[in-house]
């Protein structure tokens, strides 16, 4: 199961470090998306990380914002995020997807295996 937390409320210009912990797997041979969805809108993959070769993506709405990072040997993957904006108010959640070859990257949100419960981030202006 995935864990997700470091949800809070912040103001705008403030930063928030987001944690996944992973447990029952190891998740070298896996890809850990961070997805948000804000209230009445569609989940959307805000940064993933591979941890088999160490590749990233970031949406467009948080480069240069922000930054994943990994911890193999803790199970946990990391999402810091600075100079944060109120369109970033949602709900985090963290996601696990192992390598059998996806069809791209990030996978496409049917070919995570396993979800976090999600965390809230609140960003005021």
């Amino acid at each position: 199961q995935l864990q997700a937390c470091g949800g809070g409320t912040v103001r705008a210009g403030g930063s928030l470090r987001l944690s996944c912990a992973a447990s029952g797997f190891g998740v070298d041979d896996y890809a850990i998306a961070w997805y948000r969805q804000a209230p009445g809108e569609e989940r959307l993959t805000v940064a993933c990380i591979s941890n088999k070769d160490g590749r990233t993506f970031y949406a467009d709405s948080v480069k240069d914002r922000a930054t994943i990072s990994n911890d193999n040997a803790a199970h946990t993957v990391s999402l810091l995020m600075n100079n944060l904006k109120p369109e970033d108010t949602a709900v985090y959640f963290c996601a696990a997807s192992i390598d059998r070859g996806w069809f791209r990257f990030p996978p496409y949100r049917w070919e995570y295996e396993y979800w976090g419960q999600g965390t809230l981030v609140t960003v005021s202006s």
